[in-house]
């Protein structure tokens, strides 16, 4: 797991290494081992390493073979590199590194752009081809890697973050109102290619992006999501669903058990973190390291789920990690959880994930977690009730959007108003002919963009910011595939999650499958008092927040007079909101 840079120069003039350099410096947490630039001509890349796969300085990056003619910038980690590697040898290429990086170099060699659709794993890759003057930045098919661009002329930047092209002197970022208005409305997501600035993007998932040697983009999509039933799925019986489901789910969780170093499991207490342990437990030999997190009860709402971890480490004798957390250090890690942030995230669990992982770092280099198996297996309350909708849109947008769009034109400034940009967005992926069931399109609509811009994402930045991977087996893309040809009835029977709760059962204790549905827990910044509210009144209250304007005073002391009145559909405060994307912009200096 690395951080990754660059710049390349389409009119021949010199590349800035200034920018690289302060790129690896800003994404140094992301991989603090080494650091490593190369520039060429017109172009440079710079790299942050995290050794997981290969311990030696033979897969530092970036790496650059002169008689292949390729410079590779890689982030991420391919779990079949192995076996790529045998095809490529048997083709007489030679290997000088026991790493993952290598094999993305010449398997780019061999096959070109069709070697992507050959990675089974994560990633976000640069590659600069000498010969032909193209540069393809690639996106691994369900975007848990991020990568950023921006195109200025004949020059093009990439990063892993979005920060060192915000923050760049000559960079033209400058926030978009209609970026804004997905952040009030779609829970805080803004839907690729978008950022939340102007000028800038993101790569979008499955997706490369390529320039010609005149400087000239075009996009190439790879992957793509296809809901319904394929050949041979028809007449299926629950227990083969079943049987290709375990056999599947075990296969991606022992190919992200592939490292250099030990790999443990982020054990919230739910099924699906619980699940990762039961199956790492079919076929591994030594103790499997679990960690758990809990904070101070407020509002009458619990903050941890220890009786359910605690039940799942005992069950399977873990190596179990428990960190409870106080209100006093939940706000004094907020800064620092902001900061990490490549984007503003508004769910609360962020400062969760960056408090667990300086933990877990302490221990292990590599965690499995459970994100992707509500969205994928239909977990989520909004799914149940589109069956029978006779307006599924709305059924689904009264479910998950924040706030109404009158409400939303309530809340921004006069000058940050734009049209319903999240509601046609809505309309126009439910429209799509990838899925003709409601309820399969709800869920492609989650899988491919809401749960890359938010609980990856959120997942990403925060271990990152510890110099801690995350390998998340539920969006293993053949297990999503599988996941997309079954009956939506199979996912949201009894409420959600069915087909995924009784393959469960074959392996973990009953006792967490029938359990309430909860979530990652942090009540704190939910029902905003004390600390908390002083925290957020003071940066809506601040003068650079007054001169940006970007949200209504009357609306912002609206909520201030009672927070826990302003909830959202989906338990989130709608004060919070507001206050966490200025916070995250004082932060950075924006």
């Amino acid at each position: 797991m690395c951080g990754i840079s660059g710049e390349v120069r389409f009119d021949r003039s010199e590349p800035s290494l200034e920018f690289v350099q302060t790129a690896n410096q800003i994404q140094w947490p992301r991989g603090p081992d080494s650091g490593g630039l190369y520039q060429q001509d017109n172009v440079v890349f710079g790299h942050r390493r995290l050794m997981i796969m290969d311990l030696s300085d033979a897969s530092r990056q970036p790496l650059y073979e002169a008689g292949l003619g390729l410079l590779v910038s890689f982030n991420g980690a391919i779990y079949n590199y192995r076996e790529l590697r045998q095809e490529l040898e048997a083709k007489g290429y030679q290997f000088y590194s026991d790493g993952d990086a290598e094999v993305v170099l010449k398997a780019y060699h061999a096959w070109r752009k069709d070697c992507f659709s050959r990675f089974n794993g994560m990633f976000a890759i640069a590659v600069w081809d000498r010969e032909a003057g193209e540069l393809v930045l690639a996106r691994d098919r369900l975007g848990i890697k991020p990568l950023y661009y921006e195109q200025q002329g004949d020059r093009v930047r990439f990063a892993s973050s979005l920060i060192p092209l915000a923050k760049a002197p000559d960079s033209q970022a400058a926030i978009s109102p209609e970026s804004l208005n997905f952040y009030l409305n779609f829970h805080s997501v803004v839907p690729a290619p978008r950022t939340l600035f102007e000028g800038i993007r993101r790569v979008q998932p499955g997706t490369l992006q390529i320039w010609n040697a005149q400087g000239q983009a075009r996009e190439e999509r790879y992957w793509n999501l296809v809901m319904g039933p394929q050949d041979g799925d028809q007449g299926r019986s629950e227990s083969e669903w079943m049987d290709l489901l375990h056999e599947s789910l075990l296969d991606a969780v022992k190919a992200r058990n592939v490292a250099a170093v030990d790999v443990g499991v982020l054990l919230s207490g739910g099924v699906d973190s619980s699940l990762l342990v039961g199956l790492l437990a079919e076929f591994k030999t030594t103790p499997i390291e679990t960690f758990s997190i809990g904070f101070e009860s407020a509002g009458g709402e619990k903050g941890d789920e220890f009786q359910y971890s605690d039940l799942i480490a005992r069950h399977y004798n873990t190596r179990h990690h428990r960190m409870r957390i106080s209100e006093r250090e939940l706000l004094d890690a907020l800064p620092k959880a902001i900061e990490a942030m490549s984007e503003p995230m508004v769910s609360h669990d962020c400062v969760a994930f960056y408090l667990l992982a300086q933990e877990v770092r302490k221990h292990c280099r590599v965690v499995q977690s459970g994100q992707g198996a509500d969205e994928v297996f239909g977990g989520y309350h909004w799914y149940p009730p589109l069956q029978g909708s006779a307006d599924p849109v709305a059924s689904y947008r009264q479910a998950f959007f924040d706030r109404s769009y009158e409400e939303y034109q309530q809340t921004v400034g006069t000058n940050w108003l734009a049209g319903d940009m999240a509601g046609d967005f809505l309309k126009d992926e439910f429209g799509r002919a990838e899925a003709e069931d409601p309820v399969d399109k709800a869920l492609r609509l989650d899988t491919t963009v809401m749960l890359v811009d938010d609980p990856v994402k959120r997942v990403d930045n925060m271990t990152m910011a510890a110099g801690l991977e995350a390998r998340v087996p539920f969006l293993d893309h053949r297990l999503v595939e599988l996941a997309g040809r079954m009956p939506a009835s199979l996912k949201v029977r009894e409420g959600g999650k069915w087909i995924l709760k009784e393959t469960a059962r074959r392996v973990i204790p009953h006792e967490v499958i029938d359990r309430p549905k909860g979530y990652f827990p942090v009540p704190g910044l939910k029902y905003l008092r004390g600390d908390s509210l002083d925290y957020v009144a003071s940066a809506l209250g601040s003068d650079r927040a007054r001169e940006r304007g970007l949200f209504n005073p009357d609306y912002v002391s609206h909520l201030l007079k009672d927070p826990e009145a302003h909830i959202t559909p989906l338990r989130g405060s709608k004060l919070w909101q507001l206050a966490l994307l200025e916070i995250w912009l004082q932060t950075h200096d924006f």
